[in-house]
């Protein structure tokens, strides 16, 4: 497998993909290791938990280099991603017992409670776009709970796959508790049907989630799926101009748009789309795209060049359809899966930009008349996992987002963002089940009754 730089479009690294018999190995290993790991004391396990936050942040810009070779993230952005990977450690090393203690129940008998065990050895298929915080924020909480990891990350980012491996061990954990496996796709089925792995998480296409669902029941083992979104950004009548469209572009824009949760259907009132639009292309042409190395760029090439060629046709069939190019839509000269900052308008049903997911930084506006258009039109979508409302009147926002909005997640003024603290996850074709927070850590555990008579 190679490791292809998207700002030069050069090959710089080569793995060797890992062979049957060694990956049997490794999945044995780590179901031998998970039983010992099980009845490690959570005082052990923190310890390692937290001395990997500060592995983590000890190398920060090395990853944020190897994410921005391998994916072309902005270093800052890459920074930042390990600084958030190091805070998901701390926050699992200081809330798992909490999350972990047995709950009593009265049921009229001895004593009778909720246990929280581990189920075994859970298999990670991860994306690129977020190489390090897509399997942290899976790792973290599954090896406080007392499981093992197997690793099937996106081949485009094997070299953040075992630096992932390489700090697990060095911060202390059993080295094969946790391992990646270099294998493509097509090897992730056989995986699956290993007795030794006892669940599936999954974050990334709905096409993904529904081949490694559907692999996953015929085994009955339980899968968490994270997939598309086509988060939906309502801008009311009232909203703050100013803070929606700052929010409205750094969602769009954070990552080159590479995000399950960045904003990609901007629904504005008639009243203010003229004036929002005009703003929107003046923020998102003042980014400065380039080497995603150099320390003022903010937005990288995208991660491949068949990804940037993707969007575009979106783009130019959605163009075809009647939408309006405001800014951006042509793919530059030169090397590099590079794409501009792009808007477009007058978008309707029935446009690619409309229904499909646009992951690059494509904005679609789409002019609605009232609220309840707006409603109609960001529940229009086969996806369910972000959305938010700007309004000035947070009683009206906050009554939109909790009651109207089909989606796992909805911010007011705001863009949306996972944070450990919170559930995070999807409805409709964006998947089921949730990462981070108490209820993330308890998807994979045996949720036990325990009666003493």
């Amino acid at each position: 497998m190679q490791s292809v730089d998207p700002t030069s479009g050069e090959v710089f690294a080569t793995y060797t993909e890992t062979t049957g018999a060694e990956a049997a190995h490794h999945l044995e290993t780590a179901r031998r290791l998970q039983e010992r790991w099980a009845t490690t004391p959570l005082s052990i396990r923190r310890e390692h938990m937290t001395r990997l936050a500060d592995v983590l942040e000890s190398r920060r810009d090395e990853l944020a280099e190897l994410m921005a070779r391998e994916m072309g993230k902005p270093v800052t952005q890459g920074r930042a991603e390990a600084d958030k990977c190091a805070w998901v450690c701390r926050y699992y090393a200081d809330e798992a017992e909490a999350i972990l203690t047995d709950q009593h129940i009265e049921a009229g008998r001895t004593k009778s409670y909720v246990a929280y065990r581990p189920l075994g050895v859970i298999l990670a298929v991860m994306p690129w776009n977020f190489p390090l915080w897509q399997v942290l924020r899976f790792a973290a909480p599954a090896l406080m709970a007392g499981n093992g990891g197997i690793l099937k990350h996106a081949s485009n980012v094997t070299g953040c796959a075992i630096a992932i491996d390489e700090m697990i061990v060095e911060a202390g954990f059993p080295d094969g508790l946790f391992r990646t496996l270099v294998v493509p796709s097509s090897r992730v089925a056989g995986i699956i049907e290993h007795d030794a792995i006892a669940a599936v998480t999954l974050t990334g296409s709905d096409l993904a989630g529904r081949a490694v669902a559907s692999k996953a029941g015929q085994e009955l083992k339980k899968t968490v799926l994270e997939l598309g979104g086509s988060d939906a950004y309502l801008i009311l009548e009232d909203a703050d101009l100013d803070l929606a469209v700052q929010a409205c572009t750094t969602g769009r824009l954070l990552n080159g748009g590479q995000s399950c949760i960045a904003a990609k259907r901007f629904i504005v009132l008639e009243p203010v789309v003229e004036e929002f639009t005009a703003r929107l292309q003046e923020a998102m042409e003042s980014y400065q795209m380039g080497n995603p190395l150099e320390e003022e760029t903010q937005i990288g090439p995208m991660a491949r060049t068949d990804l940037r060629d993707e969007l575009h046709d979106q783009v130019q069939r959605s163009i075809s359809a009647g939408a309006r190019l405001v800014t951006g839509g042509v793919v530059p000269d030169g090397p590099g899966a590079f794409y501009p900052p792009t808007i477009l308008t007058n978008v309707s049903h029935g446009m690619p930009v409309y229904h499909e997911e646009t992951f690059g930084p494509v904005a679609s506006i789409i002019t609605v008349a009232d609220e309840e258009d707006a409603i109609a039109v960001a529940n229009d979508s086969i996806f369910g996992l972000g959305g938010a409302v700007f309004t000035r009147d947070e009683a009206r926002g906050e009554r939109i987002a909790r009651d109207r909005i089909a989606a796992g997640s909805c911010f007011v003024n705001a863009f949306v963002a996972s944070d450990p603290r919170l559930p995070f996850g999807g409805i409709k074709t964006s998947g089921y089940g949730r990462e981070l927070s108490h209820i993330g850590m308890r998807e994979f555990m045996n949720v036990k009754t325990v009666v003493v008579n």
